[in-house]
């Protein structure tokens, strides 16, 4: 069963927003056994919506289209649905009903007629109760084809999705399983970790197939199976993770469904009741992003330090002067200190410290443009290391971070 996305708004063909929309029904589907065929992001523009409806139409058994549907005269999908299913709009009670309670209860407003127009859908429409807003999702059988045209504001989209899109889905076809399974590995290319595993790869069943998803500093491995029968699929994909896991045992560091990088060291420090704080200054608050972005970190996480100027360093984190000038602030020697300074400041066990030069200048230390030197202290000791990232200020940052975690994890499970 294939499925396509649409999605509609120049705000997305201009970069004005990025479309989470897509990633996110791309999720739900696939989890459901119906794979994605393609996603499209088209204008706010009667002929090319049914351009893109009848290219769909041939490509796929069901469309899903967001955005489009508020009540201001540039949101033109319902339009366009009757013109494209030879049907016209009538006014709906049930959608009419919520409508004036969201204005009456919720929003504490008179309802207006453009308002009121939220109400008007394709008489040959199923209609989707949105809980959260005054535009309807829209359910059309039409050619043994479904369409379904959903508000493209995240939080009332996915409810529909949720609650009422895939059960339908479900209900209505009978779908294969499709499961996934991504190792993820550190410290290798996507190129030589190919070459490693090329015989692995040839001999995979013809439901399955691997993925190399690399980014900075990291490769994802993404086994991807599909079949009737899930007893089958799980036992197959359950064998050549065990084989792939062993093919990749040096640079393998967990599974993605396992959870992030960082909450698989969250949940290290968890068992071993152990605490974290963090010391940066060219990374500027990135670790600790990564870190509290993930719900009950506060379990482990005691808070971290920017020491992006010098004086900071010296003032918050208790780096001596007499250091910083003898070294530069860009050196093992600094960085160690500032993690046992984070470290001692917040009562923590473990600590990460970051100094170096992300650039593109090289501010105040004569070392190049890339150079980043990480510190870990552990409950009984601290050690650095220095490394050339390049120059690319985004890349250095990102695998200062990524690497700050693997020597991190690498630390806890000596202790």
């Amino acid at each position: 069963m294939l499925a396509e996305i649409i999605t509609i708004g120049d705000e997305i063909l201009i970069g004005q927003i990025i479309d989470s929309n897509s990633a996110f029904i791309g999720t739900q589907l696939n989890k459901a056994g119906v794979s994605v065929y393609q996603i499209t992001s088209i204008q706010d523009d009667k002929q090319h919506i049914l351009n893109a409806l009848e290219e769909a139409s041939r490509r796929v058994d069901i469309v899903i289209v967001t955005g489009g549907l508020g009540p201001t005269k540039d949101d033109i999908t319902k339009e366009t649905f009757c013109h494209f299913f030879k049907d016209k709009l009538v006014e709906n009670k049930k959608v009419l009903q919520q409508v004036k309670y969201l204005f009456e209860k919720v929003y504490s407003r008179p309802i207006s007629e453009v308002n009121k127009q939220q109400a008007l859908v394709p008489s040959k429409a199923i209609v989707l109760k949105n809980e959260f807003g005054t535009a309807p999702g829209m359910w059309m059988n039409y050619q043994n084809k479904v369409f379904v045209s959903l508000p493209g504001v995240p939080y009332e989209m996915k409810a529909l999705i949720k609650n009422q899109v895939i059960p339908r889905l479900i209900d209505k076809y009978e779908l294969p399983s499709i499961q996934h399974t991504t190792l993820l590995t550190q410290g290798r290319g996507e190129s030589a970790i190919a070459e490693h595993i090329s015989d692995f790869e040839t001999k995979l069943p013809n439901f399955v197939k691997l993925a190399y998803l690399p980014s900075t500093g990291r490769v994802r491995l993404r086994l991807s199976g599909k079949h009737n029968q899930e007893s089958i699929l799980s036992e197959t994909m359950r064998n050549l993770s065990n084989t792939l896991k062993q093919l990749v045992s040096d640079i393998f560091v967990g599974y993605e469904e396992e959870g992030s990088f960082e909450q698989q060291i969250g949940k290290l420090l968890i068992e071993k009741q152990a605490t974290l704080s963090v010391a940066e200054s060219c990374t500027g608050g990135a670790i600790s992003q990564r870190i509290t972005k993930n719900a009950g970190v506060s379990a482990f996480y005691k808070g971290g330090v920017v020491s992006y100027a010098t004086d900071v360093k010296e003032n918050t984190l208790q780096v001596s002067k007499e250091l910083i000038s003898q070294h530069s602030v860009v050196s093992e020697e600094v960085a160690s200190a500032m993690a046992m300074g984070v470290k001692k400041s917040l009562q923590s066990d473990y600590a990460i410290a970051t100094t170096g030069n992300a650039g593109p200048a090289k501010g105040e230390s004569e070392e190049e443009v890339g150079t980043i030197c990480i510190a870990i202290a552990t409950p009984s000791s601290v050690f650095t290391k220095k490394f050339y990232f390049g120059k690319n200020r985004e890349r250095v940052i990102n695998k200062a971070v990524n690497m700050s975690f693997e020597l991190l994890k690498e630390e806890i499970l000596k202790n």
